[in-house]
Formats: C-alpha cells, structure tokens, sequence
C-alpha cells in the first residue's frame, strides 16, 4: 500500500497525494512550489521536504503560500477559512476561535 503525503499547492489548497509522487509533481515540489504538510495544514515536522535547505531552513520566495504559510484570507472569505487562520498562527485554539463571530476573528488578527 503506497504511503500517502499532504501538499500545499500554489494556490494554498491542500491535497493527499500517494507517493511515488508523478514525475511534474515531483519537479515542482523539488522546486519548493509545493510544501508538505500535516492533513491539517499545519506544517509538517518529519523528514525534510523538497525544497529545504540543508540546515532545513525552508528558502523564502516571497510567497506565503511557498513558505508554508497560510495567506490572510479576504475580508469576504468564510468564517471557516477566518477560523483556520486564527488557528494556523496560533492565536487561539480551534474551539475558542470558533466561538468567536467573523467580524472578530478578523480583530484579533488586525487589519
């Protein structure tokens, strides 16, 4: 049974994929286009992934999305999307952020 990975493409989605990864996956996570990560979105904290540097220090593009991070979400994005960034910074924990309406979550990150 083949192992199964979490990435984060270019466009900050999260995917399950089956490794061996194909051949154009491959390239683009060796480029760093694509980071692995936790099913969650979280950052993945096992073997260093396509893209590191030797001390693991994962290079900056410029992007969020090709660091890893989540970017902040639009104004007009959902709350759950709100919750999951609150979350992924670590400002607070799923069930409080959750609680809490769109317009605060968009508060406590600032504008």
């Amino acid at each position: 049974m083949a192992e199964t990975i979490h990435v984060r493409g270019e466009g900050g989605h999260i995917f399950a994929m089956d490794l061996p990864l194909p051949e154009g996956i491959t390239d683009r996570y060796e480029r760093g286009l694509l980071v692995r990560v936790n099913a969650d979105g979280s950052p993945y904290a096992g073997a260093p992934a396509g893209g590191q540097e030797e001390d693991g220090t994962t290079p900056s593009n410029g992007s969020a999305l090709t660091d890893g991070r989540t970017p902040r979400p639009a104004v007009n994005d959902t709350k759950a999307e709100w919750i999951a960034y609150v979350v992924g910074r670590g400002l607070l924990p799923a069930e409080d952020a959750g609680a809490l309406t769109k317009a605060d979550l968009i508060d406590l990150v600032g504008a």
